[in-house]
């Protein structure tokens, strides 16, 4: 029997990961491995399957849960996608970003394929928003023919692949089915050139440096993505419609600052006199130096809430807070006179007042008479 590959391993995730991680993933392996663009290679045929098979079952939460818990053997009895139309989920996935729905290609331009890159920024400009350049290469449109593919100045035939068809025909998935898709040789244009474009050798598609200068919104969250819209490779002919270009944000770990949602948490070390008294301490926030005001009698722990210093929420554009999160640090080396003061201290307490002490010896005393 041939052992099966685990379905996360397969689209390269972890387990637990989250529906956005595990679409975007998927729509990684069906772009590169895609029959439009690996035509008659069966090893990315074989992958490309696998990959539609693993998103299928991980992105059904009754699947996932059953696989989870039992592996393949959870699945028997299920149909883990419908061979005779594996394209359709693609279409919730991808829109047209695949070239659309496979049963009425036929007359219709393909939509270029969606490209992703990535940038990274800091916590600061997560707040403030910010403005990346970007750099980056694409499929773009021949310059030399215009992205026809043919030597200028000669004339188009019907293509020769397809008879003019504009799609072909092909076993599918060990003989099972046949999928229609679009002729590799004229991409669905239906004419091809008996002479090639030398510059881009018949594709009709050269690879271009592209670079553009794009806005980050404030509060974006590390892994999500900025679309812009066109900036992904050309449609099918002259008026297929342009792919987008998805910039996945990432922001590493600040040395002071954990986030939380909109709000960001700082641990900061305070004394015991401090704590005791109350003091005014600075701070430092994203948006520059604030005084924060200490309690007399805070104890380990406590968190002291200072509002709107967190950052915006990306659509309310509503700042969150900065949590404050108050450690006392005791001492471990005290000078004789230090020793002398809190032994004086120490005589003169009165734990009857202290009210989690008391509470907790008042708790005590039924173990301890």
């Amino acid at each position: 029997m041939a052992t099966q590959r685990d379905y996360y391993e397969i689209l390269g995730v972890d387990r637990g990961t989250d529906d956005e991680t595990l679409k975007r993933a998927y729509r990684k392996m069906a772009m590169k491995f895609h029959p439009d663009r690996n035509s008659g290679d069966r090893e990315a045929e074989i992958q490309f399957k696998e990959a539609a098979e693993a998103y299928e079952v991980l992105s059904d939460s009754n699947k996932r849960e059953r696989y989870d818990h039992f592996g393949h053997a959870g699945l028997r009895g299920t149909s883990t996608h419908d061979p005779g139309d594996i394209f359709s989920m693609f279409d919730d996935v991808f829109g047209e970003a695949l070239g659309g729905s496979r049963r009425s290609n036929r007359g219709r331009t393909q939509r270029g394929y969606d490209l992703e890159t990535q940038t990274e920024i800091s916590l600061e400009e997560v707040a403030s928003g910010v403005e990346r350049e970007i750099n980056f290469t694409r499929q773009d449109v021949c310059d030399t023919c215009t992205g026809t593919g043919g030597k200028p100045g000669t004339d188009p035939v019907a293509c020769v692949t397809c008879a003019g068809a504009g799609q072909v025909q092909q076993a599918g998935f060990g003989g099972m089915f046949r999928m229609v898709t679009t002729c590799p040789a004229c991409r669905g244009a239906r004419q091809s050139y008996a002479q090639k474009c030398t510059a881009c050798h018949g594709t009709g598609r050269c690879p271009k440096k592209r670079q553009l200068t794009i806005k980050i919104p404030p509060g974006v969250h590390d892994g999500q993505a900025v679309r812009i819209a066109g900036e992904g490779e050309p449609g099918s002919n002259a008026n297929g419609q342009w792919g987008d270009l998805h910039v996945v944000v990432r922001v590493p770990a600040h040395e002071l600052f954990v986030r939380d949602g909109d709000d960001l948490i700082m641990k900061m070390p305070i004394s015991f006199t401090q704590a005791a008294l109350g003091a005014t301490v600075p701070i430092p926030t994203l948006g520059g130096r604030h005084e924060l005001i200490i309690a007399r009698g805070t104890q380990h722990g406590e968190v002291v809430r200072v509002p709107d210093q967190g950052l915006a929420n990306l659509r309310s554009r509503r700042r969150g807070s900065l949590l404050v999160v108050l450690q006392i640090e005791i001492p471990k080396k005290l000078t004789e006179n230090q020793k002398q003061l809190l032994q004086d201290f120490s005589e003169t307490e009165n734990r009857d007042v202290m009210p989690q002490s008391h509470g907790f010896w008042e708790k005590m005393k039924s173990y301890l008479n």
